[in-house]
């Protein structure tokens, strides 16, 4: 359905590949995990796309607080990274694009009829995507993949969905 797998759900450990922790709280006790989409060729390609686990943290608004920390220090020029906080069981909890020395949060989906109409949406843009690599357009292609990852970043586990919501309300 999708030409890329998911930036958002964690493969690795299902393909016998740990996670891989960049820097700071390794802890496992720890419930929330920042990670990073990883999408170079390579990855793909050998099946270990799965995003890189940036640090954990006991608390949501701790995950928050260091993905905003992340964004301040990406150089000004940096192409935007994809964010996502998972839980232990790797559910998604809440995912942004981090640029711009700020990150800028993807809004839960609140039911399933809305999951399903962005999982469309990401779907067509995809497509749209694959048609515009054919036709020589490799910007176009990424600004629509890009526009189908925070797309997929709505698509917020419903345990935590309104705890998501309510969290960004918080921090706006």
């Amino acid at each position: 359905m999708f030409d890329l797998p998911l930036p958002i759900h964690p493969t690795a450990s299902a393909r016998g590949f740990p996670p891989h922790f960049l820097s700071g709280n390794t802890d496992p006790s720890h419930p929330f995990a920042l990670t990073l989409s990883r999408r170079a060729p390579a990855d793909l390609l050998t099946g270990r796309a799965a995003p890189l686990v940036l640090s954990r943290f006991a608390t949501l608004a701790e995950a928050m607080q260091d993905a905003i920390d992340h964004a301040e220090g990406m150089a000004p020029d940096a192409a935007p990274q994809f964010l996502a906080i998972i839980d232990r069981d790797e559910r998604l909890v809440l995912a942004g694009a981090a640029s711009d020395h700020a990150v800028a949060w993807c809004h839960p989906v609140m039911s399933a009829a809305e999951a399903r109409g962005v999982v469309t949406e990401a779907s067509q843009l995809r497509a749209q995507a694959g048609r515009a690599s054919a036709w020589g357009e490799p910007d176009l292609a990424r600004r629509l993949r890009h526009r189908a990852d925070l797309l997929d970043g709505r698509l917020v586990d419903p345990l935590w969905r309104t705890l998501a919501a309510r969290a960004l309300q918080v921090a706006a």
